[in-house]
């Protein structure tokens, strides 16, 4: 039974890499195939296309850090919005958990369809959207709470609020989870996916795009979002009891990224033998953020080796400033704006990629801290609320440090991950995490006022003695959540996502695509996707093989 287990899950292992080459061959296929016998006019319009491409996500500004962090509120709403829906259906003698289709539409009408919108045909309007979603939903939650309370006959007396509010802020939750950290890790993959097609299209916001030097684009705090998600849930942060030696367990961590460095390779192959648009000030020639993960696993792995797990935080902060003192001391800096010739060798046809490895092992570091704290056992809402009050506090502080640093060194960029990079990435995923933990408190407060707790990917009340049919429950319900299938199978996701992308680019004008098209093939793109995964879920099979 075990052989067969580790053979099926080193089968479906192989079918990433698989299918990651079948990406490579569909793309030199389509290419191929669309242009059998191309004329030489034909070259030129194709030669100009791709040019056109190109040109179309390079030399961006970015957006706003406002703008950035007004985003964080959507999610943490459409997750508020979710909850109570499916309390209101509960509460109106409906069964849950819902058929599994039903509850498929559910997570991607109210989590993945908003982000598409926010970032395509809403996006002038988001703060519209914002307070529309946060009024509606303070009224059902007025609604709710005033439906199931207990009824007095009295007016209740501000000593019996007080003992209310009270009695809510030391109640207990199920220590064996942290739902907003498994969510944050979702979003930032699902919001990753949104992009990396939709940047292609007109619709997406320019302002959203990667920056092409200086700048702060959604695009580009997602990339570091990334690399600290990554961050919150490895084994040191978690305080996993790992055996064998430091030496072995760095060992282990450079074989667990062959994966990455094959996907890498795959995606590298498959852009230039399709003649695919590229944008080579982003990552170099040869390099891609398949590479970037790789190393700053294995880097961070090293360091936390050495030094003690409980000072990633110095460690971090010693990286970043010690990389930002050697750009500005040294000539790379100017060097890497300035890089228009890449036939010097590999580390000159690369040196953003290369570079920038530095900034992003600082992220990581800074993130395992933020894990170790965030990741600790707590079972009173009010120790949760310190943590959001926390996470707020060292946010502000970041943000703080951030504006003095690039008022007296330099903006942010993306293309170097410098110092001020780090500290704007940092301090917008802790603003982010502290958005999400308080929906999190929101839904569990719903849920003790209605008594309905079967909503997923949030904390469920601690019971002394809970029945086998109510665990039961608990677990069906998040055996039918998109966030857990996502969650699940997070790589196999963005992997999936970077194979739609090329396909999509492929087969569809993105270029010439009206607003209404581009909605329309996002949302089927994101779906497909979703659907894959939510069906690996259902299977209860976890793509994992290293």
């Amino acid at each position: 039974m075990k052989t067969a287990c580790l053979s099926k899950r080193w089968l479906l292992g192989y079918s990433i890499i698989a299918s990651e080459l079948l990406e490579c061959a569909a793309l030199i296929f389509f290419f191929k195939c669309s242009t059998p016998l191309a004329s030489t006019s034909s070259k030129q319009e194709m030669s100009s296309q791709k040019e056109l491409k190109e040109a179309f996500v390079s030399n961006l500004n970015g957006t706003s850090l406002g703008e950035v962090a007004l985003g964080s509120f959507l999610a943490p709403l459409c997750l508020i919005s979710r909850g109570l829906f499916l309390i209101l259906y509960h509460l109106g003698r409906g069964a849950l958990p819902l058929p599994w289709i039903a509850h498929l539409v559910l997570d991607f009408s109210m989590i993945i369809l908003p982000l598409v919108l926010s970032c395509t045909v809403l996006s002038d309007i988001l703060h519209l959207v914002i307070l529309g979603l946060t009024v509606v939903s303070g009224a059902v939650l007025c609604y709710i709470y005033r439906t199931k309370r207990p009824t007095r006959p009295t007016r209740p007396s501000a000593t019996s609020k007080d003992t209310a509010a009270k009695s809510f802020f030391q109640s207990h939750v199920q220590c064996d989870q942290v739902p907003f950290v498994t969510i944050f890790r979702v979003l930032v993959n699902v919001k990753t996916a949104i992009s990396i097609l939709a940047v292609d299209f007109s619709v997406f916001p320019r302002r959203y795009a990667k920056t092409e030097t200086y700048g702060t684009g959604v695009m580009d705090f997602g990339v570091g979002a990334y690399v600290l998600a990554n961050a919150l849930v490895c084994p040191e942060a978690r305080r996993k009891e790992v055996s064998g030696s430091k030496l072995s367990q760095v060992v282990k961590q450079l074989v667990s990224v062959w994966p990455l460095v094959i996907l890498g390779l795959a995606r590298l192959v498959s852009v230039k033998m399709s003649g695919y648009h590229e944008h080579v000030s982003e990552y170099g020639v040869h390099w891609n953020f398949f590479f970037t993960l790789a190393i700053v696993r294995v880097a961070a792995s090293v360091l936390l080796a050495l030094f003690p797990v409980n000072g990633s935080w110095l460690l971090a902060l010693l990286i970043g400033g010690l990389y930002q003192v050697t750009l500005e001391m040294s000539g790379l800096k100017y060097s890497i704006i300035h890089n228009n010739d890449r036939t010097g060798g590999f580390l000159q046809a690369n040196m953003e990629g290369v570079s920038s490895v530095v900034g992003y092992i600082a992220i990581y570091m800074a993130g395992v801290q933020i894990g170790l704290y965030v990741m600790r056992p707590r079972t009173q809402v009010k120790e949760w609320i310190r943590v959001i009050w926390n996470l707020l506090l060292g946010s502000a502080v970041l943000y703080t440090g951030l504006i003095l640093c690039q008022a007296s060194v330099e903006p942010v960029s993306r293309r170097m991950a410098n110092l001020p990079f780090c500290l704007w990435t940092i301090a917008q995923s802790m603003f982010f995490l502290s958005c999400l933990a308080t929906a999190d408190v929101i839904l569990f407060f719903m849920k003790t006022v209605s008594g309905c707790v079967l909503v997923s990917s949030s904390w469920y009340p601690c019971r002394k003695e809970a029945s086998v049919s109510e665990e039961k429950m608990e677990k069906k319900v998040e055996g039918l959540c998109l966030i857990q299938a996502v969650n699940r199978n997070q790589l196999l996701f963005f992997m999936l996502a970077n194979l739609l992308t090329g396909i999509t680019n492929v087969l569809v004008d993105t270029f010439n695509s009206s607003d209404y098209i581009s909605v329309c093939v996002l949302l089927s793109y994101m779906f497909i996707n979703s659907f894959a995964i939510y069906i690996l879920h259902l299977m209860k099979i976890t793509v994992k093989f290293w």
